[in-house]
Order: C-alpha cells, then structure tokens, then sequence
C-alpha cells in the first residue's frame, strides 16, 4: 500500500490472491449463508448491512466537498471491512498515473490526505510504462487496468507481486502490513476512475489481524459501486464549475484585450468587489454587522464581477478606445492640420499671383510690402487658428463657451477648393471639437452606456442554477446610482442591492485610478478619493460601501499592488 511494487511474470491467477469481482456474486452470498446455517441472526447482519449501504449511499451523494467524500469514501470502507489502514488512488486527468488522495492508518495514528491538511508525498503509481506497456507491477495498477478485484489474506506469503515497498515501511515503522483488498471503481462509462485499497481487517471480537471476509468483500464492492456514483457526480460537477469559470474568464479576456488601454480592467474589479465583500463579513459592529455573504453568495458576486462588462463585445473598438475628441478609426486631427497647410499654400499662392499682378501693373514696392504684411498676418492668423482647434482636440481641455464659440466661428471661414468653397472644419469636425469635457459625443456615450444594456440581456438569456441566479442584477446594474440617475434602468437606492452598490464603487474607483487610459492621464489617488467623495454627497454611490472602502485601508491596499508609486499622494 504504501510503495512501488514490481511485477514478478510468475504472477498468478486472481484466485490465488483470493476472491476476485466474479466471486462476489450469488454463489459466494450462498456458502456464506449456508456456513451460518441461514439462521436470524444472519438475515439481521445482511439486513444492516444493507441498511447501512443505503445510509452511505445517501451521504455520499450528498456531499459536494470533493476532499469530505474522498475520506467517506476511505472511512466507511474500512468501518464496513474492520480495515486498519486504507488508501484511495484516484486516476489522474491524463489517464497514466494513480494519484494518493487519502492514506490512513489507524495504527500508526496516521490520516493524511483530504481535509486533514497534511499533503501525501508519495509519487503517483504509473499505470504505463516508460515504453508504453500496462504497469502491473503494482496492484493498485493492476487492478486499475484489469478492473479486477484482487484480495490477498497475507503480502508477505502472496505470489505474484513484489511487496517491497510495503516491507521496507514495515521495517522503518514496525508495522506488520499483513491481509490486503484492493478494488477498482468505475463510472458509469465504465472507464477507471479510482482505486481502493484496504489493508489488515481485524477481527472485531479479538482484534486481531485476519483476512477480508466474502462478505466484506461484497459489501466493499457495493461501496465501491455507490462511492464511483457520487464521486463521478461531484467530479461533474466540479468540472462544470470550472468550465463555466474558464469561458467566464475567456470571454473577459476577450473583452479586455479588445482595447489594448483596458487589458485588466475587468481582473482588477473583480479583486476591489471582492476585497470589499470580505471586508464587510469581517464587520462585527456598524452598518454591515449583520451582513454575512456565505461561500455561494461570494461566488454569485465573483462571478458578477467577472461578467459586468461582457456587453464590451458588442462595443465598438474605436468608441473603447477614442483617445482624442477627433478619433474615429484614426484621429482626423492629421487631416485639420493638413487642411489648414493647405489653406496656407492656397494663402502663399494667392499672394503670389497678387504681387506677379502688382509688379506687371506697376504698383509701387510699398504696395507690394503692405501686400505682403498682409499675407504675413493672416498666416500668423491662421497658424493660431490651427493650434487652437488642434489643442480642442484633448480630451482634457475643458470648453467653455468662449472656446466653443471661438471654434465655431473658425468653422465658418472658408477657403477654395478645386473651384469651390469650403469650411475649415466640418460639421462632424465641429461637434466633437465642442464637447465640453472628455473625448465622447452624446452618441457615442449612449453607445458605451448600451453595453450595460447588452449586459443584461446577455446573461439574462443564461440559465443560471438558482443559487447564482441574481448574476444578470448584480453585473447589470453597475453603472446605476442611488439617485436614479445612473442607467440603463434608472434604479433608485430601494432597487440596488447591496452587490450591485460594491461592484459600482470597484468600477469606478478602477477607472479612476486607471494608468492605461488613452484619454486621460493617470489620476492621483488623493484626486480619485476625492471624487468619490463627491459620488458619495450627490447619492451616486453607496455611502456606507465607501465609507467602509476608506476606512478599512482597502484603497491603500490596491493602490499599493495596481497604481504607480507616483500616484500614491494620499496616506
């Protein structure tokens, strides 16, 4: 049980070991029963037995700690079996080795393994080969590929298989490993999905060492049959868990590596909702003192911060990522500058022909030098012009209504072009240079903002399990206010449960304190506070959340891992 075993070619038949799984059918029950003469007290044992089958059976698909059922399995084994030590191999996700999850000896007062936080050492069992052929060196590996269950009344007296290993733990410890049964379980697919190995069943009246019994045997089998059921479930389980995760943190992904100014974005709010979270079932007095978010409302939320953007997808990458008021697919801030040169060579030009005209007419030189002032003027007009439009174009130049009339009347000039007249700026051009602050017309706002919208509608289309079922809530509502002023719904404080209000105060605060934003420099972290601060006074954010957010050094704490030193102002 517990070391690498060779495989001897004089290896016997499995009936030399004892039972094996064809012998634990009617025939075996029979001789059983006949020995005992078939009396009461015979069907009474069988019938607790079955009993206590039946009672297992329901634990055991009961419970979903995957560490928990690894012991069941190995405890109630042994209990039925009288077995002092037991070992559960479960078969590695590759297919080629035997993994120790349980080893327990009762002798030796050993329990590692499972829920016991003691990590079992030991080296997997190959069930290959170097050179590809079927490990049976091993009796945990035989039995893994042979599917036969093999039951040896003394290793040190088996033919067949080479104990070392067990002998030299017998040595070390004065240990005597003497009668050994070793199942194989299987799911419903009939594929190998573990292995169970007791060792030395003791007499219950003497306690002394014997071998398994046919009944223990049969008993251990329907153990084995009902442990490879609920194992099988909870593995299902728990690989569904992982795969829901996986495509959660795939499509996040996704959505963060369309920009490359947000890649993260999405990890690091789903690390400030959950600080937040474990901070509020850490409060023992306060607002939050009788809040407790359990271990499934944790991962509701975790899972609702993961997916709060996923409406991203739909998003325009050059919406996500405009830098500049002028940004569409590529920032047209090169083609005012080229326009406006353009109108400076059509000015040169036209001064040209003027001054050609005046020397051919005869105009005095004077005329001709007021001519050319002229020209000089209106270039150094136009040069200012085209400064000031270019420096409209940042997304941080707030436009008062100075500078937005002063654009607009720019607008309104025209020059020549191909025998028409044309603006120097365009329309389009005219209402993005006035946005009053940021870099986003009302369209395309509405644009961004849609996304909570698709939010919703996305993940209300997905059949969560009941206890996940608020997701769509949760993540959908993140751009919501306490006022009603938020969106896409417009939900007021009574609407706004309090998962959605942490995940609102982590969004925001990661922007803020982004340093990956194209249309905005990196914000202090005494500046982002304070403008929560303001969130809180206007009823935007959930007071209570921030309040807690500050007071708890949360901030501190992220801002020490994400932000750059420089932005580290406040203490």
């Amino acid at each position: 049980m517990l070391g690498q075993q060779e495989y001897r070619p004089e290896r016997a038949e499995g009936a030399r070991f004892g039972l094996t799984g064809d012998d634990m059918g009617s025939d075996s029950r029979e001789k059983t029963s006949a020995a005992s003469g078939g009396n009461g007290e015979d069907l009474n044992t069988t019938a607790r037995h079955l009993e206590r089958l039946t009672e297992i059976g329901l634990a055991l698909s009961s419970e979903r700690n995957i560490d928990r059922l690894f012991e069941m399995i190995v405890d109630e084994a042994r209990a039925l079996t009288g077995a002092d030590a037991g070992t559960l191999y479960i078969v590695d996700d590759a297919g080629r080795h035997l993994d120790f999850v349980i080893l327990q000896n009762d002798t030796m007062k050993t329990r590692m393994g499972g829920t016991s936080g003691l990590v079992i050492t030991l080296p997997p069992v190959p069930l290959y080969t170097p050179d590809g052929a079927e490990n049976h060196a091993n009796v945990s590996s035989h039995v893994a590929l042979s599917r036969e269950l093999v039951n040896i009344p003394d290793v040190y007296e088996a033919e067949g298989f080479d104990f070392t290993g067990p002998r030299k733990y017998d040595q070390a410890t004065g240990y005597r490993s003497t009668s050994m049964l070793v199942v194989p379980m299987t799911n419903h697919e009939g594929d190998i999905i573990g292995v169970l190995q007791l060792l030395n069943a003791l007499d219950p009246v003497s306690g002394a060492v014997t071998a398994f019994s046919p009944r223990n045997i049969g008993l251990v089998g329907a153990l084995a049959s009902q442990a490879a059921v609920a194992l099988t479930n909870t593995q299902l389980i728990r690989d569904l868990k992982r795969l829901l995760y996986s495509f959660i943190q795939s499509i996040a992904e996704a959505i963060d590596a369309k920009s490359p100014y947000t890649k993260g974005h999405i990890d690091r709010v789903v690390k400030l909702t959950m600080s937040i979270a474990e901070a509020i079932n850490a409060q023992a007095e306060g607002p939050f003192k009788d809040v407790n978010f359990d271990e499934e409302e944790l991962e509701e939320l975790r899972l609702a911060a993961w997916m709060h953007d996923v409406g991203k997808i739909t998003t325009p990458e050059h919406v996500v990522d405009k830098s500049t008021k002028l940004q569409t697919i590529f920032d047209r801030a090169e083609l005012v500058r080229l326009r406006f040169a353009l109108i400076e060579k059509s000015l040169q030009t036209d001064l040209l022909e003027r001054l050609i005209n005046m020397a051919s007419a005869g105009d005095s030189r004077e005329a001709m030098r007021t001519m050319a002032e002229g020209f000089e003027e209106r270039r150094r007009e136009l040069v200012e012009e085209r400064d000031f439009v270019l420096a409209c174009n940042s997304p941080g130049e707030f436009m008062d209504d100075a500078k937005i009339e002063r654009v607009r009347a720019i607008a309104a000039k025209t020059y020549a072009l191909n025998g028409s007249m044309q603006p120097y700026l365009t329309e389009d051009e005219v209402r993005n240079l006035t946005i009053r602050k940021g870099s986003l017309t009302d369209e395309e706002r509405k644009v961004i903002e849609n996304h909570a919208v698709v939010t919703s509608a996305m993940l209300s289309r997905l059949p969560f399990p009941k206890r996940l079922a608020r997701i769509p809530i949760f993540a959908g509502s993140h751009h919501e206010k306490l006022d009603g002023s938020g969106y896409p719904n417009h939900l007021t404080a009574d609407a706004l449960p309090l998962q959605a209000r942490i995940l609102a105060v982590a969004d925001v605060f990661e922007a803020l304190t982004a340093s990956d934003r194209p249309y905005k420099q990196p914000m202090k972290l005494s500046q982002a506070l304070k403008i929560l601060g303001f969130m809180k006074k206007d009823k935007h954010i959930d007071p209570e959340v921030f309040d807690l957010f500050i007071q708890g050094g949360l901030h501190r704490e992220y801002a020490e891992a994400e932000l750059n030193p420089e932005q580290i102002d406040e203490a």
